[in-house]
């Protein structure tokens, strides 16, 4: 028997005589990292093995306590506690102690109450155990209604309209599906803004927006940015992280959005992230279709086996094979993100999720390519291309049934010329100008229709 055999059954044998909480003992913690929003917010404790834990929610004042086994009080798990900052939407604080020995008590102190979910991550890419909080606001965080509000901040002229279309869309559905596409705001109807009440970290565009004028269409672009959170996407060779970047192309793409119209038609962002955090997948879908988005552009920034890949890229959906073999390794890639930003896999519609991301339809695909297409011609005139043409593969994140969707690769992070344009502000407004450009010939080409989807 090889040597290397016999030591493993030793130490199966082992394990199995001594039970989990003793392999856990001398247990430490290599990371924790908190990430505040107002979707939820995550604590993620990163350690060389798996830890057990146990935990129990007091709803009154409420606060979450997480008992962890085979760990011991030091100065390293005391000092983490400063990382929960003053402006988190949940958390107010977190208190930790050694409850008994080998046991410690972390107890979150919360802003509001919540349902937490605790889960484990094994070791992918670079991480080791997870050990996973997300704890998510007793009333979930609605995508239409925050886009409400942060255009009610901003004193955008559409806001108040906004509001009283979803509002009344609610009393009139049992499923409050707002129709926000159909009969969008005079000038004079939205002068005065709506008292919805704006929740805290609120990106705010730099202006007020000029009223638009009377029209019967409101134009909704879902933009997503990728990865976040524990999900940094690629790495350039001088550390430049691909979530990064892409936050920084997406808000200067909203900010040009909000300033444009076609056609008399005003045109509006939806930002599926607008800070540092992880959405799943699926989730960015059903955001988009929250708030009935008309487009969904998904921004990236590549990386490849070697340095010597460049150039931008644009990728629709395919139902089949994917156009090359470079288009399947990038979809593949893409859609490890769940793994690596830590999706919670025990949800209970996950199988709902499923079937959703299983709708998607031949029309769809149509209008991608030709979405894709004239964003592709419109980089093209600023930036060099990877391919002269729009790939397609099966990207998760394309696959909402009734809304034309792209994944637009910036640059190749990879590359350390092209890592460096993506940091730089400049490439990001030229990518961004060209990719509001390319929406335009879009919708002139192709004129939205006034419709009503389900969610």
């Amino acid at each position: 028997m090889p040597i290397q055999r016999r030591n493993w059954l030793k130490f199966s044998s082992l394990a199995l005589m001594l039970g989990w909480a003793d392999i856990c003992k001398g247990a430490s913690l290599l990371a924790v990292r908190v990430w505040p929003a107002r979707d939820y917010s995550r604590v993620t404790l990163e350690s060389d093995v798996a830890l057990k834990t146990k935990h129990t929610f007091v709803p009154s004042p409420p606060r979450l306590a997480i008992d962890i086994e085979g760990l011991e009080l030091n100065p390293a798990i005391r000092e983490w506690v400063g990382k929960i900052k003053p402006d988190d939407p949940n958390i107010t604080g977190v208190r930790v102690a050694q409850n008994s020995p080998g046991v410690v008590r972390m107890v979150f102190d919360l802003k509001q109450p919540v349902q937490p979910q605790v889960f484990a991550l094994t070791p992918v890419g670079n991480y080791q155990h997870r050990l996973v909080l997300d704890l998510y606001p007793s009333t979930p965080v609605d995508p239409l209604e925050s886009w409400i509000a942060e255009r009610t901040q901003s004193n955008d002229p559409i806001a108040d309209w906004l509001n009283k279309n979803a509002n009344s869309n609610a009393n009139s559905t049992s499923n409050s599906n707002s129709n926000i596409t159909a009969n969008a705001p005079s000038s004079s109807s939205a002068s005065s803004p709506s008292n919805t009440t704006t929740p805290g970290n609120v990106q705010s565009p730099p202006g007020n927006v000029t009223a638009p004028p009377i029209t019967d269409r409101l134009i909704v672009v879902a933009i997503d940015p990728g990865h976040g959170g524990e999900d940094p996407g690629a790495i350039g060779p001088n550390g430049t992280k691909e979530k990064d970047v892409v936050l920084q192309i997406a808000l200067k793409l909203r900010d040009r959005i909000n300033a444009t119209q076609v056609k008399g038609s005003p045109m509006r962002a939806f930002l599926t992230r607008d800070a540092d955090f992880f959405v799943p997948l699926h989730v960015r879908v059903q955001k988009a279709r929250k708030v009935q988005a008309d487009l969904f552009v998904s921004v990236h920034a590549d990386a490849f086996f070697t340095p010597n890949a460049q150039g931008a890229s644009v990728f629709a959906l395919s139902q089949g094979a994917a156009s090359s073999s470079a288009a399947r390794w990038m979809a593949s890639q893409e859609n490890k993100a769940d793994l690596i930003g830590g999706m919670n896999l025990g949800v209970k519609d996950s199988q709902v999720q499923q079937a959703l991301l299983d709708m998607s339809t031949s029309a769809q695909i149509k209008d991608s390519l030709n979405l894709g297409g004239a964003i592709l011609r419109e980089i093209g005139s600023i930036a060099r291309l990877h391919k002269p043409k729009v790939e397609q593969a099966g990207f998760a994140v394309l696959k909402a049934p009734d809304i034309p969707s792209v994944l637009v690769e910036t640059a190749f992070i990879s590359n350390p010329s092209e890592e460096a344009k993506l940091a730089d502000p400049q490439y990001q407004n030229n990518i961004a100008d060209a990719l509001v450009k390319g929406l335009q010939k879009y919708f002139e080409r192709n004129p939205p229709l006034t419709r009503k989807r389900s969610t």
